[in-house]
């Protein structure tokens, strides 16, 4: 608190502001200041005060052995001076003994006499201050419960008598009943008695978080599985780093263990590191430490207990050691609970929860599905058993010949089986072979080196790619190899030209474009001259050779457009094809044909693409490879797509990653087929099936090292699931993301994570938790603030940040906000959303402020007439309403609120007008019907004319009968009536 408050007035603002505060040491600390503060005013009213609030924050801080010790401050202040609390600071008092009694059995050290002797202290002060006793049986009940006694009798004497005001919640007391019959076995029955809870109709701080935390586990017992993963997405949020709630934390960690969950449950442990050091409640710490317990124990069952694992902070953690050390100090608090509480209960609810079966072998939570593999340090890849991969070759010469045959006919299996050989050779003991058929080991060593530059190219790794192709080139030189030397010169080329040009100031699409095509240009010069200047080469070199000037070319092509660009191409891939046919190289044959293919489609022409692509595969059909299939089936979905037959590119694609299913993933490029597919099913208005393809995509994209891009699906996937409604999964998979290290710690390119957080505050917006959005957007809006190269998009987040800050109630906020749009829409036009923004910001204010806020409303609407202006001026047309027409609709629904009603009446006239004849017919017929409605009612109701208003909604109701628009008309027609009845 950087200054005492001097005044009671300041005192007071003081502490509503620190109630605006999360719960924790932040606010707990400013609570204790306050106190001091309050002190120093001899008035026992604020004093009282500041004890509340601190009372508060120790409560809902997680400190239960300080909230005892304020109220016992309380207690005395109101027996000395009973008159100075009113009926409100009463109530909040009688209100508190039941926290002090949560309070209390949360800490072992206190006596069970003493716990007794509490509630005996409870209901004394309630019968003298002539209170009912329901909320003293209900802590009688509570105690039972927690001790472990027979608790039948303190529930019927709690749950028979009628609520007070000084009853817990509703929505605490369902929990609390629901606890009962899940303790006697009766799944059912708690869930129906939680129903209202889970549902979302009963709620307060720590409600439905809390039931939900509890209700997991019985709703898979009883087949509600879905049910289960939508209150785990939505519940683990709402408690989620809270100290206050470890103990729900725990259970949903546990939820993760039973449903194959555990890699989820590692990430939401990790991201609730903090509750290890900031629990003070030893109960909350022993609910909290047997879930992690749950989940750390199934995790090593599983043969994982040496990955990482975050735990208490100043070490590092593994599994079977955070296992170890959380099971010793759970036992330990088990023990001493039931110690003082003279029962096995704890210890045996501990056990029950440690011996529980998974429930499920795996539930499907998020769209972000990971198993413990893939947070697994990566190792070494094994050879799988394929469909038609051979054996493994058990004989070193023959391994490497079989490896060296294999790349000659560009076989996926290669792969497979360069990773065997990498691994013997970095053995210390590797003995090479002397067998003159095999060569010398720096042969193999600059095969190794070829095979790995060719993966980091596939992983758009260029510089890294081009380094070793150099190296694997010099190695062959020295090992007598020279053509394969001149080949991976070639592949070195290549990749150097495929670096990102340097930013040079200049426009950084056109300049990129533009210095890539001169390399690419340099790169095909180079192949030609190592292709002439090298001794004779094997057939397999030489057709790879021409395959790598055809490619060099045909990139040249895709960066430029330039149908220039197109003739070289094609005469670079006849020349391959000429040569793999002679030599029968089936795989070069299949790679000069997609080249013709490519290049059609580059230049726009589709149906000879289309052509093309069905001859090849034909052929592939025919004479093979069969593992170019998936990617060839794979690019004439994508020309469906372009063709618009949504249908057939479905089927392509669908065939496509069937086959794939048959070779290793890098072969058929499935994440590609994954998102193609998601592709189509949008445009079959199949958005479910879409949404599991991008997930997939994405997963596969990760999985081979192609994070940027993998991010970028995932991204899609968030919005398209938000799209859906589905708010829950969207933050949760947004949530995944963002607390990947490299992402948190800022490593990765910023404008992806803005998109990230973007698209989360939105999500956040939909699912009603405005305090989080306006929280993110407001972020956003100042980092987006300093984007010089991006001024549309700040445009764009700080419109979204303004109506959010109005939504808030926070208008000046709002309107700066809006001016940094404004401001930023000057250099970059977003007409659209900018008025879509400056309409809603003067609807919420004159709906908030009434009268009050009509002058401000109407700057908003009049920087929205200007911006409709600079639109009409450039010739943009919206997306949606005209800005013209949904401006004039504005007015008069802002003056209708403001209760001016004569100029909201003129306002609608004039929006009728720009709407035309052609109003009630197409696509703006609602919004006509809308603009009729409001003046109807403007006319009819507040200015009370209702002939006027009668006649102009009667016609309207005609028309838009007669022109079959009856949904439209509906509104009118019940206005109508209601104008009649009240006639």
């Amino acid at each position: 608190m950087p200054t005492a408050p001097q005044t009671t007035d300041e005192l007071y603002r003081a502490l509503q502001d620190n109630d605006r505060r999360p719960y924790g040491r932040t606010r707990t600390v400013t609570a204790e200041e306050l106190v001091d503060a309050a002190e120093q005013f001899g008035e026992p009213v604020p004093l009282i005060h500041a004890l509340l609030e601190l009372q508060e924050a120790y409560t809902y801080g997680s400190e239960p052995r300080k909230s005892p010790v304020v109220f016992a401050r309380l207690l005395t202040l109101f027996d000395e001076q009973p008159d100075v609390f009113d009926e409100r600071l009463r109530h909040l008092l009688f209100w508190r003994f039941k926290w002090v009694s949560h309070a209390l059995r949360q800490l072992p050290e206190i006596p069970l006499a003493s716990l007794r002797q509490w509630l005996t202290e409870m209901r004394d002060r309630y019968e003298k201050a002539g209170l009912a006793l329901q909320p003293y049986y209900g802590q009688l009940y509570q105690l039972a419960a927690h001790v472990g006694e027979d608790a039948a009798l303190a529930y019927e004497l709690w749950a028979g008598r009628a609520r007070t005001r000084l009853s817990d919640c509703e929505a605490c007391e369902i929990c609390e009943r629901a606890r009962y019959h899940l303790a006697a076995g009766d799944d059912e029955r708690a869930l129906r008695v939680w129903e209202p809870v889970l549902a979302g109709k009963e709620s307060c701080q720590e409600e439905p978080a809390r039931s939900v935390s509890y209700a997991l586990l019985p709703l898979l017992r009883t087949g509600r599985s879905e049910r289960a993963r939508e209150l785990h997405l939505a519940g683990y949020r709402a408690c989620r780093r809270n100290p206050a709630m470890s103990g729900e934390v725990g259970r949903h960690l546990e939820f993760c263990a039973l449903t194959g969950n555990e890699a989820r449950g590692l990430e939401l442990l990790a991201e609730n590191r903090n509750l290890f050091d900031e629990v003070d409640s030893p109960l909350e710490q022993f609910d909290f430490l047997t879930g992690v317990e749950v989940l750390l124990t199934r995790v090593e069952q599983l043969g994982h207990g040496e990955l990482p694992a975050a735990g208490w902070a100043g070490r590092t953690w593994t599994v079977a050691g955070l296992r170890a050390e959380v099971g010793a100090r759970a036992d330990d608090l088990a023990a001493r609970f039931d110690a003082r509480n003279g029962t096995t209960a704890h210890a045996d609810r501990r056990r029950a929860r440690l011996e529980r079966a998974p429930l499920l072998d795996a539930l499907e939570l998020t769209l972000r599905t990971r198993s413990l593999d893939d947070v697994a340090p990566a190792a070494p890849t094994a050879v799988p058993a394929s469909r038609t991969a051979d054996a493994v070759p058990e004989s070193l010469p023959e391994l490497i010949l079989r490896a060296r045959a294999l790349e000659e006919q560009g076989h996926p299996d290669a792969r497979l089986l360069w990773e065997r050989l990498r691994t013997l050779v970095a053995a210390a003991d590797y003995a090479h072979p002397d067998d003159a058929a095999v060569g010398p080991l720096v042969l193999l060593r600059a095969d190794l080196l070829a095979d790995e530059a060719d993966r980091a190219g596939q992983k758009d790794e260029f510089a890294e790619a081009a380094a070793l192709h150099e190296e694997a080139a010099t190695l062959y030189d020295e090992a007598g190899a020279p053509g394969q030397a001149a080949l991976s010169r070639a592949c070195a080329l290549l990749a150097r030209a495929e670096l990102p040009a340097p930013d040079n100031g200049t426009d950084a699409d056109a300049g990129g474009a533009e210095a890539k095509a001169a390399a690419l240009t340099d790169a095909h010069a180079g192949m030609v001259r190592l292709h002439e200047q090298a001794p004779e080469l094997a057939p397999y070199v030489e057709a790879r050779l021409l395959r790598l000037r055809a490619t060099a070319l045909g990139l040249r092509l895709q960066t430029t457009r330039n149908e220039e660009h197109a003739a070289p191409v094609l005469a670079e891939a006849d020349l391959l094809h000429t040569f793999a046919v002679r030599h029968d190289i089936a795989s070069q044959i299949s790679g000069a044909q997609l080249l013709r293919v490519s290049t059609h489609a580059l230049t726009g022409d589709l149906p000879a693409a289309v052509a093309g692509i069905d001859a090849l595969l034909e052929r592939l059909r025919a004479h093979g490879p069969a593992w170019h299939l998936p990617r060839t089936l794979g690019l004439r979905g994508r020309l469906q797509l372009g063709l618009h037959d949504a249908q057939a590119a479905y089927t392509d694609l669908t065939e496509g990653l069937r086959l794939a299913a048959d070779w290793p993933a890098h072969t058929a490029d499935t994440g590609r087929l994954h998102g193609d597919l998601a592709e189509a099913c949008m445009h079959l208005g199949r958005p479910e099936e879409a949404l599991r393809h991008l997930s997939r995509a994405a997963e596969v994209q990760l999985r081979h090292g192609s994070r940027i891009e993998a991010l970028c699906t995932y991204s899609n996937a968030a919005q398209l699931s938000l799209d859906l409604g589905r708010i829950e999964e969207s933050i949760a998979l947004l949530d995944s993301l963002l607390a990947e290290p490299d992402v948190a710690a800022g490593e990765l390119d910023d404008r992806l994570t803005a998109q990230l957080r973007l698209t989360r505050a939105r999500a956040l917006h939909a699912g009603e938790d405005l305090k989080a959005a306006t929280a993110e957007f407001a972020a956003l809006a100042a980092e987006s603030a300093a984007w010089d190269d991006d001024p549309g998009s700040h445009a764009m987040i700080a419109a979204e940040t303004a109506v959010l800050l109005a939504e808030s109630g926070e208008f000046g906020r709002a309107r700066e906000a809006a001016d940094q749009a404004i401001a930023a829409h000057a250099r970059a036009p977003r007409y659209e959303q900018l008025s879509n923004c400056l309409r809603e910001l003067a609807r919420l204010q004159a709906k908030q402020q009434g009268p009050d806020g009509l002058s401000d409303a109407l700057g908003f609407l009049a920087d929205a007439g200007r911006i409709a202006d600079e639109a009409r001026a450039a010739g943009f047309e919206a997306a949606g309403r005209p800005l013209d027409t949904a401006l004039a609709y504005e007015h008069g629904r802002v003056h209708a609120y403001a209760g001016t009603y004569e100029e909201a009446l003129d306002a609608l006239e004039k929006a009728l007008s720009l709407l035309g004849d052609t109003g009630p017919q197409g696509q703006h017929a609602g919004e006509w019907a809308e603009c009729v409605r409001l003046a109807g009612a403007v006319e009819g109701i507040y200015l009370e004319r209702p002939a006027p208003a009668l006649a102009r909604l009667d016609a309207a109701v005609t028309r838009l009968t007669a022109l079959g628009h009856a949904e439209e008309a509906e509104p009118l027609t019940s206005l109508a009536a209601q104008l009649r009845d009240e006639a």
